[in-house]
């Protein structure tokens, strides 16, 4: 078990005061605006695959960075965000259980056992895990909408928005839509996903209809504790799928400068921010050097925990500064293209009630075509 950051919290003493009264609270608003002005824009044996077999998909990470335009963090809309001054969290607080997961896709037409079984088939194995928890975080991996138009590209992806309500009902909390498939049916579509989704109860991070809106975070409150999901997405099709003033799209996940400022703006306001992240390319099994230094630079910003995704490949659990990184969670509702792809895990983070962060990977296989299953431990060991 890691123990609480001393940098930034130590147990309930650090985290006493949460008002915006206290000044450290309100230097690191400041910095936080001044740095989005100025932008531009394991397991025990780590679970680790090897990079056989054929590819997933074929996107890949260009590994070139798209930068967005400047986002001032006094812009950040007020329904987002509780308001400066509101009143701190309750001091007692419960243990927390968060999970995260990598790629969903509930594209009837590339998964065609979930047209044929119905939606809660993609979560039927699962045993309840989500619905127990206390926050459960996925990649959305396609606009679920029925607008838009095709976006020339290799893979394009379209969720069905009836799907939305098995999703919900097993547990699904907050879905990611800063990813390489998001806008594979163009604005319209992303922004009717962001519509859908909340009509049906689930809340997106890292897409809206402008570049706050796509770095804003979702926040919920949960046992005592202000919880901040944030989403960035660092594989870009094209730059015009970026979110930018005015213009919709994802928030980018190669802008460092932004995403750290974000992290700060929404640490400011929220006890824990966790990130869930699209980087990395596809096959790799372990994280690059360019993603590490990312993490860090995240959670140096007040990240208490990663969860990445794109490599199709399940990568290990880290930890940096006493949070955990889970660098690739792989595939999860997705086709059985090949056995390394349908070794996949749910990374748990468990949240003491002191402020100290764990986690560990849970193992999963994808048994069929749409269909991940628990093949081991159902939580972290204490």
């Amino acid at each position: 078990m890691s123990t609480p950051r001393s940098r930034r919290r130590s147990g309930d003493a650090g985290r006493r005061d949460l008002r915006w009264g206290r000044p450290w609270r309100r230097l690191g608003a400041v910095l936080a605006g001044v740095v989005l002005l100025t932008a531009c824009g394991g397991t025990p044996d780590q679970l680790r695959q090897d990079a056989t077999g054929p590819p997933d998909t074929a996107g890949r990470s260009s590994g070139a960075p798209v930068t967005p335009a400047a986002v001032p963090a006094s812009s950040l809309p007020a329904a987002s965000l509780p308001a400066a001054g509101a009143p701190a969290s309750p001091v007692a607080r419960g243990r927390l259980v968060i999970h995260g997961t990598g790629d969903v896709n509930l594209d009837p037409s590339y998964v065609p056992a979930l047209a044929a079984r119905g939606y809660d088939y993609a979560w039927s194995g699962l045993d309840g895990l989500f619905d127990g928890d206390d926050l459960t975080v996925v990649n959305l991996e396609c606009p679920v909408s029925d607008r838009g138009a095709i976006v020339p590209k290799q893979f394009n992806f379209r969720c069905d928005p009836a799907a939305l309500p098995a999703a919900k009902a097993a547990g699904v909390d907050v879905a990611n839509l800063a990813n390489n498939h998001s806008g594979d049916y163009g604005p319209a579509a992303l922004l009717d996903s962001v519509e859908r989704l909340r009509g049906a109860g689930i809340a997106s991070v890292g897409a809206g209809a402008d570049a706050v809106a796509a770095a804003a975070p979702v926040i919920v409150e949960r046992k005592g504790w202000r919880i901040a999901v944030l989403g960035f997405g660092g594989v870009v099709p094209a730059a015009d799928w970026l979110a930018g003033p005015g213009r919709p799209g994802m928030a980018s996940g190669d802008d460092v400068a932004a995403m750290t400022a974000a992290v700060r703006a929404a640490a400011a306001r929220a006890d824990l921010v966790f990130v869930t992240v699209h980087w990395g390319v596809e096959l790799d099994t372990r994280p690059r050097p360019d993603d590490v230094e990312r993490a860090h630079a995240l959670i140096d910003a007040g990240a208490d925990g990663i969860f990445g995704h794109h490599a199709h490949r399940l990568q290990p659990l880290g930890a940096y500064g006493g949070r955990p990184v889970a660098w690739g969670l792989g595939n999860f509702v997705w086709p059985t293209l090949s056995d390394a792809g349908s070794r996949s895990a749910v990374a748990e983070f468990v949240v003491e009630p002191d402020g100290a962060v764990h986690g560990c990977l849970l193992p999963v296989r994808i048994t069929a075509p749409g269909h991940p299953e628990l093949v081991g431990a159902r939580s972290c060991p204490p």
